[in-house]
């Protein structure tokens, strides 16, 4: 079964060639967002003059993890990622979070974006001269392929649920062809669906970069992120440490993928699933709505492969709301230097977004449950910071007043020292396979999606492993793509 199709289509192909030549664009290899020590040192030099979210083709070169930690003309490093200290986990446990925030658009989803717009791109599947590229997001992924679709000329609409924060809105007016709103909030993904299902039927000449469903995404996190993750454990790991697990709040499912390339190359590892409370759909069968924007509930995506997941858990709403004002506020500030947490330490905290928050909070749950010790690591993951919810903390203090010295010790002690391990299952045999047959609701009644299909995905030991493996040949394309539009000699 072939998962990524690099069937070539020859005229579609010479198209987008042609245009990228008319628009000086270079794609990078996904070897290059691996490893920047790849990326030609002309293509370096020229990165000098030019800034993080500037949409400039070159800034597809920046779709790494490695990027340096500036708003420009930054080279390139090793992998940016905070590790949480006791003081503020209230866990000796090692937890540890490679930084979203040093990506074009300030989130790490533009990788994920272009893991499905390129293959499509450099086999002429999608042709950028006519076709519109469309989105489907709760967040940052539409934001990404519309900044992805920008800089490689082609247009694009963006969807995503009207209750999202507005900085989003106000940021894809700028980049995005078209953006539509749906009803709803973080929860609301079937109205996105919906959406998709009406643009399909409306005539128009689009393809549609499903996240929840395509494997690009699954690739590049796999490939890309679970590579940068293996790297900054190789790092910071002492002889006696060993990877205990990678945490991860759900959204498209993508950026789990990475927990299985964990634990292909850390036997032993686990992974964990991370929902809202208030939407507990792995955990309860549940639904609902909640406020952790970016993760999207009420259905199991399609890529992700539930059969290699070992537990799931949720985090009720109110905490990470609470700790981005306990990282934010002055008065949460001045708490947590209390607590013995340095000045620096502190200020990195803004590279935490709401679901960041959420992430680091369920890494202390699963450290609590397995009862970690200061040898065990457990990696997360930052896939934005507070850039896009400052108007969320706005809210926050028009709602409930100023966050003053004793909310940020309630915060302190309630949201992080005080956290327990309820709403918590690890799962067997049935249970994955309960999460799993999930999937038939949305996917197989409603998405076109056949039983055989998912069958397989849990059936077909070789159904995952095939997705792996395609970088080579990817690489191929994109190097023949680059040597016909003629930029690099």
């Amino acid at each position: 079964m072939t998962l990524i199709d690099l069937t070539i289509y020859k005229e579609t192909l010479d198209r987008a060639v042609g245009l990228a030549r008319e628009r000086n664009i270079i794609i990078p290899t996904f070897r290059q967002q691996i490893n920047p020590g790849l990326i030609p040192d002309s293509i370096v030099a020229k990165l000098a003059g030019v800034g993080l979210w500037d949409v400039n083709p070159l800034n597809l070169f920046r779709i790494t993890w490695h990027n340096q930690p500036v708003l420009k003309g930054g080279n390139f490093g090793g992998v940016n990622f905070i590790e949480f200290p006791r003081e503020l986990t209230g866990v000796p446990a090692r937890i540890v979070a490679p930084i979203g925030k040093w990506f074009p658009t300030g989130a790490h989803k533009v990788g994920a974006a272009f893991g499905c717009l390129v293959p499509r791109l450099v086999t002429g599947q999608f042709d950028p001269t006519s076709q519109k590229a469309v989105w489907p997001s709760t967040g940052n992924y539409c934001r990404g392929g519309a900044y992805d679709s920008n800089l490689l000329g082609c247009e694009s609409i963006a969807i995503l649920p009207e209750g999202m924060s507005k900085e989003r809105f106000e940021w894809l007016a700028s980049v995005a062809g078209e953006t539509i709103k749906t009803p709803g909030s973080e929860s609301n993904v079937k109205e996105i669906f919906d959406k998709c299902w009406e643009l399909r039927e409306s005539g128009q000449d689009l393809v549609i970069f499903n996240q929840f469903e395509e494997f690009g995404n699954y690739l590049w996190h796999y490939e890309v992120t679970g590579r940068a993750m293996a790297e900054v454990l190789e790092n910071i790991m002492g002889p006696n440490d060993r990877l205990a697990g990678a945490v991860y709040t759900t959204g498209s499912a993508g950026t789990i993928a990475s927990g299985d390339y964990l634990k292909d190359h850390f036997p032993g590892s686990k992974i964990a699933a991370s929902e809202a409370l208030q939407c507990p759909t792995l955990l309860q069968n549940g639904f609902g709505a909640h406020r952790i924007e970016g993760i999207g509930d009420k259905h199991v995506p399609w890529i992700h492969n539930v059969k290699n997941t070992d537990m799931v858990m949720a985090v009720d709403d109110e905490t990470p709301m609470s700790l981005i004002r306990l990282f934010n506020e002055p008065a949460g500030k001045r708490y947590l230097a209390q607590q013995g947490l340095s000045e620096a330490f502190i200020d990195g905290l803004n590279q935490l977004g709401i679901s960041g928050a959420a992430n680091m909070v369920s890494a202390i749950k699963f450290a609590k449950y397995y009862e970690l010790g200061e040898n065990d690591v457990v990696m997360t993951v930052l896939t934005d910071s507070m850039e896009m919810y400052q108007s969320r903390l706005q809210e926050l203090t028009a709602e409930r007043g100023e966050f003053t010295d004793t909310d940020a010790a309630v915060a302190y002690h309630q949201h992080l020292t005080g956290l327990s391990t309820d709403h918590l299952q690890e799962l067997t045999y049935v249970e994955r396979k309960r999460v799993h047959n999930l999937k038939y609701y949305t996917w197989v009644e409603q998405q076109g999606k056949t039983y055989d299909e998912i069958q397989a995905q849990w059936y077909d030991d070789n159904y995952w492993t095939g997705i792996h493996g395609h970088v080579d040949e990817l690489d191929s394309l994109i190097d023949e793509f680059n040597g016909k539009v003629g930029l690099l000699k």
